[in-house]
């Protein structure tokens, strides 16, 4: 055990004893109802944490603006910036894997610490039109890979970047929710376009499938997408399909960023990495070239 690990131990049961004698907090904490499991490393994923320090008996969970201590000792109690929560429940062990309740990632989330992405603005524009691009996963989530490692993420941050320069040279005002290999929680991506009049919020990414032989492109919208999302899905899905490459055509699927945005939402599967092939395309640079050139006009068919 190292000497951090004994500090924060030390601190952390120090902080338990005194929440014993102190007065009630403001609110009664929540009890916690083991209705289905879920390992720490997704609950850390979930709420945009990384696992900072882990022991036999507790679990230190970070990010730039918030300190998560959660003892996996029967009984073991959760602290979020150093003030004491509520009891964890239920804690089963599977080797080295601990599962944890999963209303656990609710209780944590209500006192967190805002840890919004910055707004980038990536350059002033006269345009009226304003779209978020979304770059789907980074940092500890990589979302999908290719049967040679290439990560979903990279590819995802590589389009999106090339699209946000088109548009911009077009006159188009751009917002990314990322623009490096960082964790951006899905709550906060969808939150970045609602705060500003948003005119379009894309949300690209690439599909993996069991089957190795599926290939092409994909557009979703969600099942209750509004008239103008479905136009900007069939404008995109248009100049997508002028690459030549196959089309799985627009599909309606809620995922998160579709739903939790007030403005017209689209999602983008630019291929397959599960396809040899297609995964070989998706990693070169003239590709992306050409599928971030279709995307940006599709966008610009549905702003103007």
């Amino acid at each position: 055990m190292t000497l951090r690990t004994n500090i924060l131990t030390a601190l952390a049961l120090a902080a338990l004893g005194l929440a014993g004698c102190q007065e009630p907090q403001k609110q009664t904490p929540k009890m916690v109802v083991a209705d289905h499991a879920t390992t720490l490393e997704d609950l850390a994923l979930r709420l945009g944490l990384r696992i900072e320090e882990r022991d036999a008996g507790f679990v230190v969970l970070k990010n730039a603006a918030n300190t998560v201590l959660i003892f996996t000792h029967p009984d073991g109690r959760f602290f979020v910036n150093g003030q004491p929560i509520g009891p964890v429940g239920e804690i089963k062990k599977e080797g080295n894997t601990f599962h944890v309740p999963a209303s656990l990632v609710e209780q944590i989330r209500e006192h967190l610490r805002s840890a919004a992405p910055p707004v980038v603005r990536r350059k002033p524009t006269k345009s009226k039109a304003l779209v978020v691009l979304d770059a789907g996963h980074g940092g500890q989530d990589p979302g999908t890979s290719s049967a040679t490692g290439t990560q979903e993420k990279h590819i995802n941050l590589a389009v999106a970047l090339k699209v946000a320069d088109l548009l911009e040279q077009a006159g188009v005002a751009v917002i990314m929710t990322r623009q490096h290999d960082r964790f951006i929680d899905l709550e906060a991506r969808a939150d970045l376009a609602n705060r500003r009049k948003t005119d379009l919020f894309v949300s690209i990414h690439a599909d993996w499938a069991p089957n190795r032989s599926v290939q092409g492109f994909t557009i979703y919208v969600a099942r209750a997408a509004s008239a103008d999302a479905r136009r900007a899905a069939q404008a995109i899905s248009q100049t997508m399909a002028a690459t030549g490459c196959d089309t799985r055509g627009i599909r309606e699927a809620d995922f998160k960023v579709l739903v939790l945005t007030n403005c017209p939402a689209v999602l983008v599967e630019l291929g397959y990495l599960s396809h040899v092939q297609e995964a070989a395309r998706l990693r070169d640079p003239a590709w992306q070239n050409r599928l971030a050139q279709a995307i940006a006009a599709g966008i610009l068919a549905y702003v103007r």
